[in-house]
């Protein structure tokens, strides 16, 4: 089955990566903006073959595909070695992303999209009972995939483990622990979140050096991964004084 990604956004960011798009289909009926001779533009300037087709062939292979389809290889996802060298390259603390278990495609796409425009260095999500990069997470992650480093991983737990060993502290984003606003967040960090349903799973969460929470003071009682997700990651912003 052919790979795609669809989404003006999605193709653009995949375009600007290089490397990765075989073709571009786009809708014959596709108005002719700015945002879509950018993408024409991109595509020839990086050798893609363009294909003007009929808005139907597009129907098929994606919905709100907004005109353009790009035919893709498959994501290469990263590995740890090669976030923590991309931490040493900008010569920054690591900031990591762990997420354990986050199965639905617009919230790990949401939270992607937040990673990199904080400047996270890299994602780690467990190979099992976890969504992968699909054309879902590209669209929802505004093409953020494409500038990350993702590694997926056999065992969370062991590789917490392993990141504590490297002198990587690991905070877990759960009810009942410090304040967000209020604990340390600087130096080397690996931030944990869980899935939509259960939350920080008992073996990584015991793994994990301290939690930080939200504070919440309505009826509901806990928040959208993606939302808690990107409130403590600007937080973390904040404390290192980055800009």
């Amino acid at each position: 089955m052919t790979e795609v990604i669809f989404g003006r956004n999605a193709v653009r960011e995949a375009l600007l990566a290089g490397g990765r798009v075989r073709h571009l289909l786009v809708s014959k009926s596709a108005k002719q903006g700015p945002d879509l001779l950018e993408l024409l533009d991109l595509a020839r300037s990086e050798g893609v073959p363009l294909h003007f087709v009929d808005k139907e062939r597009l129907d098929r292979l994606a919905q709100h595909h907004q005109g353009v389809v790009a035919e893709v290889k498959g994501y290469r996802y990263s590995d740890v070695d090669e976030i923590l060298g991309e931490a040493a390259a900008r010569r920054e603390d690591p900031l990591i992303l762990i997420l354990d278990n986050v199965q639905d495609p617009q919230n790990f796409g949401t939270l992607l999209r937040t990673a990199e425009a904080i400047g996270v260095h890299g994602v780690i999500i467990p190979k099992r009972r976890s969504v992968e990069i699909t054309p879902a997470v590209e669209r929802a992650s505004a093409g953020a995939v494409e500038h990350l480093r993702i590694a997926r991983v056999p065992n969370l737990p062991a590789v917490i483990e392993d990141l504590k060993r490297r002198n990587i502290w690991v905070a877990a984003v759960e009810t009942g622990g410090t304040l967000y606003s209020e604990a340390n967040l600087t130096g080397p960090l690996a931030l944990v979140l869980g899935s939509e349903g259960q939350g920080v799973g008992r073996l990584v969460r015991e793994r994990c050096d301290f939690v930080v929470s939200l504070p919440m003071r309505g009826r509901v009682s806990s928040l959208n991964v993606a939302i808690a997700g990107s409130v403590v990651l600007y937080e973390v912003l904040r404390q290192r004084g980055l800009r």
